[in-house]
């Protein structure tokens, strides 16, 4: 699995016109499911995240994790960040989980999430998304389970 998470202080995500998920300050978390992935990988991820220390205390360290600031997670299903690029201009796709994989994993994802305490929207997985969000700081981290 390989997930995008980006500190922000707000974020959304619309589908023809209606928002569907929102959160305050947190993170908006991109995930793409590989074929090979399972459910130890969304777990994993899920605990890497919920516990990643990335909001500034009193002395202005990013030493604090969403618990500790009241955050939440916009998670948004991204089977783009398995594309293939080393070939031609026009990425393939081919490495990213088939859907019904895809999708499972991602729910168990953020059912994980949810199970750790973390407050979750989401957006719809396989639909056209626009995913609005403020870059808080900016601080972006990457998550690959391949690297684990």
């Amino acid at each position: 699995m390989r997930a995008i998470v980006q500190r922000v202080s707000s974020a959304s995500v619309t589908i023809e016109q209606k928002v569907v998920g929102q959160i305050d300050r947190g993170f908006l978390v991109l995930l793409g499911v590989g074929p090979h992935d399972t459910a130890e990988d969304a777990q994993f991820l899920a605990e890497k995240i919920s516990k990643l220390r990335v909001f500034s205390d009193d002395a202005g360290k990013m030493n604090l994790a969403l618990a500790a600031v009241n955050g939440a997670v916009l998670s948004v299903s991204q089977f783009t960040l398995y594309a293939e690029t080393t070939h031609g201009n026009r990425p393939s796709f081919t490495q990213a989980a088939p859907p019904e994989l895809g999708e499972a994993l991602y729910k168990t994802f953020n059912a994980d999430l949810i199970a750790l305490g973390v407050p979750v929207e989401t957006g719809e997985f396989g639909g056209d998304m626009q995913v609005a969000l403020v870059n808080d700081g900016p601080v972006t981290i990457c998550y690959d389970t391949e690297a684990k």
